[in-house]
């Protein structure tokens, strides 16, 4: 179990669509940061770069699984001879 600094919703995040990373002030001067990509993964924890914090990200994971595209799974070789 981790020990957070502090929770934060996703909505006082600032957010950079150069870099797809959330970021949000940390006490010790950098940035706690949290890209889209771990988010739509299920990650929850933001990490400054500089100091040993973390903040858990609050935020609904369903929004970030929108648009979400599943492949439908390719049939086996010997599947597909059966036909």
């Amino acid at each position: 179990m981790s020990v957070y600094h502090d929770e934060v919703e996703i909505e006082d995040f600032e957010y950079d669509e150069d870099t797809d990373t959330y970021y949000y002030p940390c006490p010790c001067g950098d940035r706690f940061a949290i890209t889209k990509e771990d988010l739509e993964n299920g990650e929850e924890e933001a990490t400054c770069p500089s100091c040993s914090l973390v903040v858990r990200v609050i935020y609904d994971k369903d929004e970030f699984m929108q648009g979400e595209v599943i492949p439908e799974p390719v049939p086996k070789r010997a599947e597909l001879l059966k036909c």
